[in-house]
């Protein structure tokens, strides 16, 4: 069995850092010009079983990633981010535990009805939130937020990467669409909250 000394354990260490900075997904031309604008972008695909569709965006945040951090994961915030969020309350676990299990509840709006959604967040400190449903209104609902500091950590890049299905008798090309609309918009919050 081979032992590594302290230099080498430092080197694994700042390595395994560097490549949990490494994006979340490769930026699109579309995507890195949104960027340069200073927007964001989104993307809405299906994913091959058909059953649901992957949602993959990104934005820029003037602010670091514990600021970023902060306002991704209070409720209060959760309300400005999502404008249809009516209710953000957590119902198990807690951040301090590295989980959480909570509850949105939104208002009905053109496309979407008002629904229920229960999920599980686990926690990686100002780098990585990993959500996955546990209960409600929809039918899958899997993805994550990851943070990329940017500029000697005084900026962020936020992805978001979120694979979802609904059960409801509206075409899927219509409910992507809308996703595609307001995804952008959600990042955009996000963004003037941190700014």
């Amino acid at each position: 069995m081979r032992v590594f000394g302290p230099r080498a354990m430092v080197g694994l260490a700042f390595a395994l850092l560097i490549a949990g900075q490494a994006q979340a997904f490769e930026l699109s031309t579309k995507a890195k010009a949104a960027l340069a604008k200073g927007e964001a972008y989104a993307e809405v695909t299906p994913d091959p079983d058909g059953i649901s569709g992957h949602v993959r965006g990104v934005v820029d945040i003037n602010a670091p990633p514990e600021k970023v951090w902060r306002m991704m994961t209070d409720c209060a915030a959760a309300k400005v981010m999502i404008t249809t969020l009516a209710i953000c309350r957590i119902v198990e676990g807690d951040m301090a535990r590295g989980w959480d299990i909570r509850e949105h509840v939104t208002r009905r709006n053109l496309v979407f009805p008002g629904m229920r959604i229960v999920f599980r967040s686990d926690y990686e400190p100002y780098s990585r939130i990993k959500f996955k449903l546990v209960g409600g209104d929809l039918k899958v609902e899997q993805g994550e937020w990851k943070l990329q500091a940017l500029a000697d950590g005084r900026r962020t890049r936020v992805f978001y990467d979120n694979r979802l299905a609904v059960d409801w008798p509206v075409p899927k090309a219509l409910i992507r669409e809308a996703l595609r609309k307001d995804t952008p918009k959600v990042l955009m919050n996000l963004k003037r909250l941190c700014e």
